[in-house]
């Protein structure tokens, strides 16, 4: 896959194409402060961690995050807004929202909450990664080739929820995140893959 994609675990991936890129990294173990990028999609223990962003940062990564990590992290730190289009490190990046609708959800990701997904380009190619999200209407606007979608259920998308905002979007591949860590199993990544309307790949974990 170009770019190449490695899930690392729950909702954490490190992209590589012409730069290398890390979203929500979190329980780094392999880590080689190789980030040109770092995306931050929301401040929840389980995506903003800065000991994991000193793992993989050096003293030229720009790390990029919504107005609620401002003053929580030091260095070279972008703060970005839903709505946002901004090249960083030569890469444009697309800031999309982030939410829960669902009435059982709200208080984990309320819309007021600030949260974000990304939409980055590398070779060639539109990479969606969500954030924690539900299915939200401003879906309808995004388009990529390729889509991380939260699927296990509890604080994000089920799967079939999942297959629900894959259905909004229409990438060409879909990607299942959200799941093996603390919610979420094979069995809500496969039946994602059964109710998607596209192709989607499940990843094994990368160390």
């Amino acid at each position: 896959m170009e770019p190449k994609i490695e899930w690392l675990g729950h909702d954490s991936f490190r992209v590589t194409g012409e730069k290398k890129i890390y979203i929500d990294p979190w329980k780094i173990s392999n880590a080689a402060h190789d980030a040109d990028i770092v995306l931050i999609t929301h401040d929840h223990f389980d995506h903003f961690v800065v000991e994991d962003i000193d793992k993989v940062r050096n003293e030229n990564t720009v790390v990029v995050g919504p107005e609620m990590m401002r003053g929580k992290i030091d260095g070279n730190v972008q703060i970005v807004a839903r709505g946002d289009k901004t090249i960083v490190a030569g890469v444009p990046i697309q800031v999309t929202a982030a939410y829960n609708v669902h009435p059982d959800r709200q208080n984990f990701h309320p819309n007021h909450y600030g949260g974000v997904g990304y939409v980055i380009t590398l070779g060639g190619q539109r990479i969606y990664h969500t954030g924690d999200t539900d299915p939200i209407p401003e879906m309808k606007n995004i388009g990529c080739d390729i889509m991380l979608v939260p699927v296990s259920g509890t604080y994000v998308c089920t799967a079939d929820e999942a297959a629900q905002a894959v259905a909004l979007v229409n990438p060409k591949l879909a990607i299942p995140m959200h799941w093996d860590t603390i919610v979420g199993s094979w069995e809500d990544a496969n039946a994602f893959k059964d109710q998607a309307n596209v192709p989607v790949e499940i990843l094994g974990k990368t160390s």
